[in-house]
């Protein structure tokens, strides 16, 4: 037997690159009228990012303890960006020399810095962790593991939705299109899969209508008897479903490519998997009201941060990538009056030990440290705390610098969902640990 998920999956070839899904269809491109948008986009970093050189803080005395523990991995002057101070406090910073664009805007106040977070199912001390006396998320330091939690929320057990998912299920009554206000643009990802929100997964650039079709005379004729052939009554209901999911699911990506052929943007982005992603979500948010959204979630990402060797050379591969890619986004945002409707954040499985391994890279570990970009953010601010550099000390979970992380997915998620509109009563239905910390909101977004 089949089941809904599963017509959904067997259907997707056929509908280009747009995932199927069971409800209803888009508006006739009709505008919403509304001006109250807003949108969370998510830049998933996967393979675990070492974002102990993403940033560096440059006071004299954690810069020397940087530089004894990072060793053949530790970034000096030619490597780092200029000293940068945050709006709060003073202290200095210094990003990586290839995040060039990402420092100027955490200078201008455009971007902040979420320290040391991680999965965590409540706050744990190293003695608590290293005791086994206290509740750890499952299989800590697996990629696919970590990953799924990031994407989840849930720690200690499997789910079959994703945290952005089920935000978007109790936002989508805001939206008057039928479109899931989940969409991904890196494939097929469990975070938004929610309880009635079946994800649309585009592929930047591509036809999101069926192949095969074009506007000849004959292709038309084809293509609607094709399309009567879905709405004939069977009295299969199993089949009348597929045909229904189908057919559903051709309006809308008619309905999408229309909309977006009427998307214009003058900023450039650059020619990488990235920046294709990100053109690809500004050129929606560009037409949210033919679309008739006023919330809504993006997925992103880039891969390759996996770097047990040569991560320096990986590193300056990679992070131009990342940086000019969000700059030319924040840019698009700007050109469409959009910037402080959509906040940008980044995810990735774990940091990397703060100690370097022989073959001049890192090994798996914990808390890392993440961007939030956007006209909403309280930008040029460290939200949360570094750990000490020290091996083996308070914030180590073992002697390599695997840090604990002081700020836990929950607290960061749920401050990005409140902002969102998600009702305060209802973030510990979409995170589940949240009621063990203290403090909910990390106030890194304006309201």
């Amino acid at each position: 037997m089949f089941s809904r998920r599963d017509l959904v999956r067997f259907g997707a070839a056929s509908v280009g690159s747009l995932a199927l899904r069971p409800f209803g269809l888009l508006p006739a491109l009709a505008r919403s009228g509304s001006s109250d948008y807003r949108a969370l986009v998510c830049v998933f970093l996967f393979g675990g990012n070492d974002a102990n050189n993403m940033i560096v803080p440059m006071d004299d005395t954690r810069y020397q303890q940087y530089l004894a523990i990072r060793g053949n991995l530790a970034l000096r002057s030619p490597d780092l960006t200029s000293t940068v101070h945050t709006k709060t406090g003073g202290a200095p910073y210094a990003f990586h020399s290839d995040l060039a664009e990402v420092a100027s805007l955490f200078a201008n106040g455009e971007l902040a810095v979420a320290a040391n977070v991680g999965t965590l199912v409540q706050p744990i001390t190293r003695v608590q962790y290293q005791a086994h006396s206290s509740a750890v998320p499952t299989n800590l330091f697996s990629h696919l593991d970590q990953q799924t939690e990031w994407q989840t929320a849930s720690l200690q057990s499997t789910s079959p939705t994703g945290w952005a998912g089920r935000a978007a299920d109790l936002l989508a009554s805001q939206n008057s299109s039928s479109l899931p206000p989940f969409l991904s643009v890196a494939g097929n990802v469990l975070m938004g899969n929610g309880v009635s929100t079946q994800q649309v997964d585009l592929n930047p650039g591509g036809s999101l209508d069926m192949p095969g079709y074009n506007t000849s005379g004959a292709s038309v004729a084809r293509r609607r008897a094709f399309e009567n052939l879905l709405s004939f009554g069977s009295g299969m209901k199993m089949a009348q479903a597929a045909n229904g999911i189908m057919l559903n699911s051709i309006a809308d990506a008619t309905a999408l490519g229309s909309a977006l052929s009427q998307a214009s943007l003058t900023t450039v982005f650059p020619s990488t998997s990235l920046g294709a992603q990100l053109e690809q979500v500004a050129k929606i948010i560009q037409v949210r009201e033919s679309l008739g959204m006023r919330r809504q979630v993006f997925f992103c990402s880039l891969g390759g941060f996996d770097t047990h060797d040569m991560e320096l050379p990986t590193h300056k591969q990679l992070y131009p990538q990342l940086s000019k890619a969000l700059a030319a986004f924040n840019s698009a945002m700007q050109e469409i009056g959009t910037e402080n409707d959509v906040t940008t954040f980044t995810e990735s499985d774990f940091s990397r030990t703060f100690q370097p391994t022989s073959s001049d890279g890192s090994d798996h570990a914990w808390g890392s440290h993440h961007l939030i970009m956007g006209g909403a953010v309280k930008g040029g601010n460290i939200y949360g705390s570094l750990p000490q550099f020290v091996l083996g000390g308070p914030d180590d979970a073992d002697t390599r610098g695997r840090w604990i992380p002081s700020t836990s997915l929950d607290q960061y998620g749920a401050t990005l969902c409140s902002w969102l509109g998600v009702p305060s009563a209802s973030l510990t239905t979409i995170f589940p640990n949240l009621s063990n910390f203290s403090t909910r909101n990390l106030n890194f977004l304006n309201a």
